[in-house]
């Protein structure tokens, strides 16, 4: 195929209307030849149009007819464009073909849908799982489909960092989690998948907790009380018993502290909201929290360092002041003797405040860092074994900042020791009279 020239053109337009004038001269009306040369011309062309028209809209052949003279490049273009189409409509189909064999294999329910919410396309797992039928609910607003109040604001606020659990359409008795995914820049993708079975491990787990925890505290409290009953009799010290006596006291108080974080943990996990906050005096938690600290860090001796700025914040005055000290005795305990602790409580520019827990430790390696919050996660079981560490310290601190909208912070090298830290969010910093620059 010769591509389309200006040049050929031009020169085949000259060659024409030379022999046209020469026709004419040798008539004796060359204007007159002329204008008849030209109204050919343009029939002509007019002819060619109407061909072209023709085969694009009612033509059934997939090929051009046959053009003439440039027409032909016009004819050869369209067609080539036509195959050129064919040959990506076909990759695409292709291509959409293989998406939704993929998501037909997903084992979760995979909905489609456009900037106003409606539904473009579904696999079959979505009518299982969220009663959505295709093609009958196509075009449909998802959430006129599935009316639960929590789903509706869910898709509303478009907030979709975290998925929403919510029941299931279908049968009552079973949990949805639901995640919202950017799709393209005008679709977005919902994945639903059945996680019946994974709540009801949760709640067996958080139940089986719970009241081994409430079965053990009974007998601890009735060991601890003889224990203690016992340490009173002056007839102990330097007898073969104390040792053996202030063993299984060490052990019951450690267990009796298992117990309790286990409670307070249980009790974190029933909700992720805090009910009603209330204002938090942050600088007299902070008071206190100093006044204990002196206790626990009477055998290591570490030079620690208060600082609070005037600020109070909203919230549950009783779980900050369990993150409070959880972060304090982790820093009292895992740091050697005559160490270096500043605990700080102090205003951001922006209006957020920040607690902030920094030791001079040996540090913690930076594989362990994203899994310091897990129960009963330990970077060294036998130094936490010594320290008393339960492994459920950071844990707790972790359920109580996501209830205030807030998650920690490790900073930490080896060798040069952590900073703990946790950010309160503008919105709950009810007071201040200064700003400290961080």
């Amino acid at each position: 195929m010769h591509s389309f020239s200006w040049w050929r053109l031009g020169w085949t337009l000259l060659a024409y209307g030379l022999v046209l004038g020469g026709v004419g001269l040798l008539l004796g009306a060359p204007l007159l030849v002329l204008l008849l040369g030209a109204l050919a011309l343009v029939f002509w062309h007019y002819w060619q149009l109407h061909m072209l028209s023709r085969w694009l809209w009612d033509g059934r052949q997939f090929t051009p007819p046959r053009g003439s003279g440039s027409w032909q490049f016009a004819f050869d273009g369209v067609y080539f464009l036509q195959r050129k189409n064919l040959k990506r409509r076909k990759e695409l189909g292709r291509l959409l073909k293989r998406f939704r064999e993929g998501t037909e294999a997903l084992p979760d329910a995979v909905v489609v849908m456009n900037e106003e919410r409606e539904i473009v396309w579904c696999n079959k797992l979505a009518t299982n799982i969220l009663g959505i039928r295709w093609p009958e609910d196509h075009g449909q607003r998802v959430d006129n489909l599935l009316r639960r109040p929590e789903f509706v604001s869910y898709i509303k606020k478009q907030q979709f960092q975290e998925p929403l659990i919510i029941p299931s359409p279908v049968m009552s008795s079973a949990s949805v989690e639901i995640r919202v995914i950017p799709y393209t820049a005008s679709e977005t993708l919902m994945v639903a998948r059945d996680v019946t079975r994974l709540q009801q491990l949760e709640q067996m787990r958080r139940d089986f907790v719970a009241n081994v925890s409430h079965e053990l505290r009974t007998p601890l409290t009735v060991l601890r009380g003889y224990l203690e009953m016992i340490g009173d009799d002056p007839r102990l010290e330097g007898s073969p018993w104390a040792k053996p006596h202030l063993m299984m006291t060490d052990q019951v108080n450690r267990m009796y502290s298992l117990v309790e974080q286990l409670l307070a943990l249980s009790r974190l996990e029933v909700r992720q909201d805090v009910e009603a906050p209330k204002t938090v005096d942050v600088p007299a938690l902070m008071t206190k929290l100093e006044a204990d600290s002196q206790a626990l860090n009477a055998q290591k001796q570490h030079q620690i360092l208060f600082q609070a700025a005037p600020a109070q914040m909203l919230g549950d005055s009783e779980q900050m002041m369990s993150a409070f000290t959880n972060l304090v005795a982790n820093a009292i305990h895992y740091t050697p003797a005559g160490g270096r602790i500043e605990v700080s409580w102090s205003l951001l520019p922006d209006g957020r405040a920040r607690f902030s827990v920094k030791d001079s430790g040996d540090g913690i390696a930076s594989e362990h860092l994203l899994r310091l919050t897990e129960r009963f996660y330990r970077v060294d079981k036998a130094r936490s074994r010594n320290t008393g560490g339960s492994g459920l310290g950071l844990s707790i601190v972790k359920h109580v900042l996501s209830r205030h909208r807030s998650r920690l912070d490790i900073q930490s090298t080896l060798g040069k020791g952590s900073t703990f830290s946790f950010d309160i969010p503008r919105e709950l910093v009810v007071s201040h009279k200064s700003v400290i620059n961080e």
